[in-house]
This record gives C-alpha cells, structure tokens and sequence, in this order.
C-alpha cells in the first residue's frame, strides 16, 4: 500500500514538474533533481538508496532503446566521426584526465579506483541539453550530434569501469584489456544486428497491436542479456538493435504498428528520464549520511567535485578544437566521392546500358543513382551544415551528467578505499553539471544564434518536400486510371458490343473519385485537415462503387507518397526533421483511412 502511494506520488511529481517546466522555461530534469534533493531532507523523509543493478538492468535498456529508435541513421552516419570522437576517445581522454587528478588530490584512492571515477563522470546525458536546444532552436546537426553521442558514451564508459575495476583487483594488463575492449564492442554490434533483425521479422508478420506492444517492450532486454552474458557491451547492443529497429520500422512495419509504438515509447522514455532524475535528488541525503565523519570531509569532496567539473569542462573545450578542424576534411571527402559518382554515372547514361537495362541490372542502376543523389545530398548537408564555433561552443557547455554517473558509481566495489566519499563526489559531479550547464545553456543559445537556426530553412523544406509527395500520388492515381480505362476497352473489344457502353453518370462518379483521392493526397500531409475515408473493402465484382474506387485510388496514392519518403530517406536531401514530419503525417491518415477490423 505504502509502495503503491509513493509510485502515485512520484507520478504526480513527473507530470507536475514538466508542466511547470515548460511554463518557466527550465528542463524538467533540472527540477527534478531539485525537488528530490528537498523531499529527500524532509525530516519524515527516510534515506533513499537505490541498487545500482535496478537501473543498470532494468532503467538503463529501454531508456537507451527508446531514444536510439528516434535516432535517423543518415544523421548518425553523417554525424559519424563527431559522435565517434566524443563518445570514445574523449570518455578515455577524460576518464585518465580524472584519474591523475583525483590520484594526485588523495593519495590514499588507488589510481586504478580513481580512473574508475573518471569512467563514471566522463559520459554525457543528453537529455536536458537536447530538450533546451530543441526549444530554443538549436542547430539541427548540434542536437543529432549530442544525441549520438549519450548513446554510445554510454558503453565506453561502463566498459572502461570494468577494465578499472579488474586493474583495482590487480589483474590488469593493458594488451589483454585492449583486446577485452575491441571484443566489447564487435560483439555487441553483431549481437544488436542479429537481435534486430530477428524481432523486426517477427513484428512484421504480427496483426495484433497487443502482441506487437508485447514484443517491443522486451526487445532491448533481448538484447542486452545475451551480449552479457557473452562478455560484451549489453548496452552498446540495446543501441544497434534500436538503431536497426528505428531504420526499418519505416518499411516493415504498418502504420498503426508505428504509431503505437511512438506513444508508448514516448511514454517510456519520459517516465524512466525523469523518474531517475528524481531518484538522483532523493539520494543526496543518503549519501551524505554515509560519507560519516572520515578524513575526507564534505568540504573536500565540495572542492573535489568543483576540480572535477571544471576538468571536464577543460577537456571537453580542448578537444572541440581538433575535432571541428579534422572536420575540415570532410567536405573535401565528400567532394571526390560525389565527382566520382558523377563520373561513373555520367559513362553509364552515355554508354545507353540505361534504356536496354531489364530486371536485376535496372534495380543495380536505380541503386546508382541513389547513392549518386546522396552523395550530392550528403555534400550539400556538410556545406550548408558545417561546424563552425558558435557549435563548439554550445557542444563544449552540453557536458551534463545524469542516469550513468549515478548508477555506475555506486557498482564500483566496496573493497575501494574511500568508496563513499567516490560516490558522493560522482554524484556532486552529476548535479553540479546538470545545474550550471542547463541553467546557462539558454542564455549560450540566445546569444550565439538570437533569430534560431534555419527556422525558416525548415519551412522551405517542408512545402517543397509535401509537393514532391503530392506529384508522386498524382502520378501514381494518373498510372491507376489509365491502366483501368486500357483494361475496360479491351473488355468492350472483347464483348463486341455484347454489353452496353459505360454508363455516363458511372464515369462522372469515377471521375469525382480521381478528384477526391487527388485531394485527399494532399491532406494526408495535413493531418487536421484531412478527412476520414470510407471503410469499405477493396475487393470488387463488377463495377466498382464510387466509393471504392476513390479509396483504391487514395491507398495507391498514400502507397507512391510513402515509397517517395522512403527514397528521399534514402537520398538524404531533406533533413530528418522534415522526413519525421511527413512521415508522422502519412501515418496519422493512414491509420484513420484503414478499416477498424485491419487496425
């Protein structure tokens, strides 16, 4: 009864402070963790102490599920050697960083145990960086760049914490751990893969929504078991399988299929982001509790976790600067690459393979000419989008600390000496960053870019992409009608007159059908404007019914319009802001247009 009273209270309190947050314009998370610290030193308030494996093995998969199937593949490919950078190489930088300074600041921790707490300050949480940029109107590829890179920081660091905590036992051994390392990671990108694959097959062949519901909410501890217990990343497979999941959903899945799982994800995601962010507040007063009175006081662990965070915030802006000028090069990569598609394409078209291609060769050609398309896209993305300071900047001040620092420092082992008082500075760490970071963070924004970033470059994209979807359903009803009216005249040549003409007013009602399919097709992208469909079967004997040949008509219209989406997905000429939009909308109008029986 107690139990269930606080999980009401809890819930509540989740809902409560992200209304408030968006009326005051702070990020929920920010309030949370104030509100749990507060509750947490009420005098009834009994001390707070989480096991680190709940979070781990129960909040850390979906959590990590839920947003890696929100997460475009083309952004994370384009994103590729920023992500890379600093999810690995600045977690170790950063990790060793901390490390020789926690070391040389207390003797008395080993350095293995404090490079153990450098592995569990160093990953980022990108959820109340993301939720302010969005808001604010940070730039697009900023906010895909720190999402990418809370996904895979994630797995280096706990793979570091392990490396750390064997060397704390004695048994380290840099070539063994360096292979240990590599292990991690290739197999849990074949265990993700695998995973992936097997559950999107199994839901594509699901009609219940409960069933599919079912399968999707055990998908990330499908995948994070096995990688466990195979000595892998668990975490970093959880990533693969959402980033397959998320890329494939578009093609194998229905419509209703995707709506449901977005809703119930979404739901997911915030109950478990800012359930923890809560937890994180309500701990501080246990962990104060436990750091007692030993020679490393509360004021030291005060000075030490303000070093820390000004450490990080050092190593963070120090590595901006190789990373935005490596990033140079990739506009010249890109460059040769698309003149070397060109090129190729050009001898192709010239050669006249095209107009005598057939089956398989044709699909190898329309292949060609996609990555032709992306190439271009991918040139034209780094041109327009390129890294500059004003991204340095803010991607230096989004270095937040949240869900992993918190869970992670209390697995680290209890024979560590000064154990406590490693905990509690990990989580100052965590607060202390996710205070000033995200209180300031607005006014950086506000600053550097005072009019948003590519506002009106997104409502561009949006009209010129709905009228690129709206040619491909004209096309496809333009296709559709004039295949009819071959197959009824050879219907007539057939009977030779044994039957009578068509009927002039069944031609003015089909014709009222093209009419309204055409226009249906247009406020599928609208999806308040658009209006429910008749419900009535495809499959016909005879003459159709007006009303069922508009609905065909709109389910080849809204079939072209996806398959459009699809290859412009795949081309990456519009941004992914603009492909989730439309997609979002086609998926609304098809869900209303299906019969309740398909639903």
């Amino acid at each position: 009864m107690e139990f269930g009273l606080l999980s009401v209270i809890a819930v509540i309190l989740l809902v409560g402070a992200s209304i408030v947050g968006s009326k005051i314009g702070i990020a929920a998370p920010l309030l949370l963790v104030v509100i749990g610290i507060g509750i947490g030193y009420l005098p009834f308030m009994p001390l707070v102490s989480i096991d680190p494996e709940i979070i781990l093995l129960v909040v850390l998969p979906p959590l990590l599920y839920a947003a890696a199937v929100n997460v475009p593949i083309v952004d994370f490919r384009r994103n590729f050697r920023p992500v890379i950078g600093l999810s690995v190489l600045l977690v170790v930088i950063s990790a060793l960083a901390v490390g020789f300074l926690v070391h040389w600041f207390v003797p008395a921790i080993p350095l293995p145990a404090a490079i153990a707490l450098g592995a569990v300050i160093s990953p980022t949480d990108a959820v109340a960086a993301t939720s302010i940029g969005k808001r604010l109107g940070m730039p697009e590829r900023v906010v895909s760049i720190l999402e990418g890179e809370s996904l895979v920081n994630d797995a280096t660091s706990l793979v570091l914490l392990k490396t750390a905590t064997a060397a704390v036992a004695g048994s380290f051994a840099l070539a063994p751990a360096t292979g240990a390392f590599f292990y991690s990671v290739a197999v849990a990108v074949v265990v993700g893969l695998v995973i992936g694959g097997l559950t999107v097959w199994i839901r594509s062949k699901l009609t219940s929504p409960v069933h599919d519901t079912i399968i999707s909410f055990i998908v990330p501890f499908v995948a994070f078991i096995p990688a466990e217990e195979l000595r892998a990343s668990g975490v970093l497979a959880v990533v693969v399988t959402g980033l397959y999941t998320g890329h494939h959903a578009s093609k194998r899945f229905s419509a209703s299929a995707r709506t449901n799982e977005r809703l119930n994800w979404r739901t997911v995601q915030f109950l478990l982001e800012n359930g923890v962010f809560l937890v994180m507040g309500l701990q501080l007063h246990s962990l104060v509790a436990q750091v007692g009175e030993s020679e490393l006081r509360l004021p030291h662990i005060g000075m030490l976790a303000l070093g820390l965070v000004a450490l990080l915030i050092l190593c963070r802006s120090a590595f901006m600067v190789p990373l935005l000028m490596g990033m140079r090069g990739v506009t010249r990569r890109y460059e040769r690459r698309n003149a070397g598609y060109n090129h190729l394409n050009e001898r192709v078209q010239q050669s006249g393979i095209a107009e005598k291609a057939d089956g398989r060769f044709r699909d190898r050609l329309r292949r060609l000419d996609i990555r032709t398309k992306r190439s271009a896209a991918d040139l034209e993305h780094e041109r327009e989008q390129q890294l500059g300071w004003r991204d340095g900047v803010v991607l230096s001040w989004s270095g937040m600390r949240g869900v992993v620092t918190l869970a992670a420092a209390q697995s680290i082992p209890t024979t560590v000496p000064y154990r406590p008082q490693i905990i509690l500075a990990a989580f100052a760490v965590a607060v202390i960053t996710l205070l000033l970071h995200g209180l300031t963070l607005p006014v950086f924004i506000r600053k550097l870019w005072p009019d948003g970033a590519g506002t009106g470059h997104q409502k561009k994209e949006l009209i010129s992409l709905s009228r690129d979807l709206y040619e491909a359903a004209n096309e496809a009803i333009d296709e559709a009608v004039e295949a009819q009216e071959r197959e009824d005249e050879r219907t007539r040549e057939a009977a030779r007159d044994a039957q009578p003409a068509r009927d002039p007013k069944q031609q003015e009602h089909t014709d009222m059908a093209v009419q309204r399919a055409r226009a249906s097709a247009r406020s599928a992208l609208i999806p308040l404007a658009a209006a429910a469909a008749p419900t009535m079967p495809l499959e016909t004997h005879g003459a159709e019914h007006p009303a069922q040949t508009y609905q065909r008509l709109l389910r080849l219209a809204l079939e072209a319009q996806r398959e459009t989406l699809l290859e412009e997905r795949a081309i990456g000429r519009y941004s992914s802001q603009a492909i989730r939009a439309a997609e979002l909308a086609l998926d609304a109008y098809e869900t209303r247009l299906l019969p309740p029986a398909a639903l």
